[in-house]
């Protein structure tokens, strides 16, 4: 059980506390409800810019990590498409410093020409390193927009195009940050040896007098039902084929969603997952496959992906996996398999949970989601998934009319050819 407490100030931030006396540290952490999803097709990657632009210094403070560093604390940031998370770790005793600065980057962060040029150009080289100029890694820049067509999850956090990044404006980035960076689209979580009484004084000293913003309209759109298949093949220098079977399925909240977690579990969690076992021990189709979900705020993604053995066709390879999920459809899951499964996914959230800074980002990220108490709530909703359930969900979101297929093939090694007759 996480203990907390949840406190709400004048200005519309939600501040929650969760003390943890037996270690030394405190944790900061800070999440807004911010992701790619709010971007507009014409301007993306701006989530995920502006993550940079946060450790550009603020008014009071022009460096950022130098002046969190003097006092012992380490920091970092991530951005996907549903939140922005940042947070700090500093020694008990220099947890003030933590408030001054993560309040003053809110309220006075510092945006001019230089600091856009400089961080601007790091995203750019984090496109082409990350995206672009590695081995599979513009794979979801070619999925999203198959999968989700218009809505605001057919981009990647990164962004559409580097075009688009470079394109950003001062103008740009002060509207992003005056809209979504207030106090009343954050929630503020304090861990680790802070009391209760300290942390709620020190909010209110640094962000208590914070202007909100004005309530933010957000228009998603609805993900369209899919109701055919849809493929997509690309070639590029890469080692191995590659397949990426993606299916629809529902939000993160959504009452089947443990269910269609232990579902992917039981296909592609680990070496002795069924995918696993007769994809790659048995047949030898692949040397690797595995299931996963987005998790996403709005509906996400069921995932099967893995790297295709040389001498086997991607025919063989889908067919082969559609024998494994037709299987789960039709036959209920062993007691002994659903078990191993529950139990590792238990093992996972108490080993996740161990450090305090990761409790304090689980209880932002509940937050964020509308019930805080999902981290109390979420092994039992584990632990209460059924048999049964998981070959109703199997059923349910595991067809071909709802699966969108890429094949990443090979581009023909031409270097080898008879040379004898030049």
């Amino acid at each position: 059980m996480i203990k907390y407490s949840k406190h709400k100030l004048e200005n519309g931030l939600t501040v929650i506390v969760h003390q943890d006396l037996s270690v030394q540290i405190a944790v900061l952490n800070i999440i807004y409800n911010v992701g790619s999803k709010d971007e507009t097709a014409d301007k993306t990657g701006f989530a995920h810019l502006f993550e940079h632009l946060m450790f550009g210094g603020s008014t009071h403070c022009l460096d950022f990590d130098s002046e969190l560093q003097n006092v012992g604390g380490e920091n970092n940031a991530f951005t996907s498409t549903d939140v922005t998370n940042y947070y700090m770790t500093v020694p008990a005793s220099n947890i003030e410093t933590a408030f001054w600065l993560e309040s003053d980057r809110m309220e006075n962060l510092l945006l001019n020409k230089k600091s856009l040029e400089v961080q601007i150009k790091v995203v750019i080289e984090e496109f082409k390193q990350r995206y672009l100029n590695q081995p599979y890694g513009d794979v979801w820049l070619k999925l999203r927009p198959l999968v989700y067509g218009t809505h605001s999850y057919s981009w990647a956090t990164i962004g559409k195009e580097i075009k688009q990044i470079e394109d950003a404006t001062l103008d740009d980035v002060a509207a992003f940050h005056k809209k979504y960076y207030s106090p009343n689209n954050a929630t503020l979580v304090l861990g680790g040896n802070i009391s209760e009484e300290k942390a709620l004084e020190f909010a209110n000293k640094y962000f208590g007098q914070i202007r909100s913003s004005q309530d933010i309209i957000r228009n998603y759109g609805t993900i369209p039902t899919q109701t055919e298949k849809k493929t997509l093949t690309i070639a590029a220098d890469v080692p191995q084929k590659a397949i990426y079977m993606v299916y629809h399925m529902p939000d993160r909240m959504h009452r089947d969603y443990y269910a269609i977690d232990l579902l992917s579990d039981v296909l592609g969690r680990g070496n002795s997952s069924r995918l696993y076992k007769s994809l790659v021990l048995e047949k030898q189709l692949m040397t690797s496959i595995s299931a996963s979900l987005t998790g996403s705020f709005l509906p996400g993604l069921f995932v099967i992906s893995g790297r295709v053995n040389d001498g086997h066709t991607f025919e063989e390879v889908e067919k082969a996996i559609n024998k494994v999920i037709c299987e789960i459809q039709t036959i209920e899951t062993p007691t002994l398999e659903l078990q191993k499964v529950k139990n590792q996914a238990e093992a996972s959230i108490i080993f996740d949970r161990t450090e305090v800074l990761e409790r304090c980002i689980s209880i932002a990220y509940a937050d964020l989601l509308g019930d805080t108490d999902l981290v109390n709530k979420e092994l039992d909703l584990i632990l209460n998934v059924t048999a049964e359930d998981i070959k109703t969900q199997a059923i349910k979101i595991l067809k071909e009319n709802n699966c969108s297929v890429l094949y990443y093939d090979t581009i023909p090694n031409t270097e080898n050819k008879d040379e004898s007759n030049l």
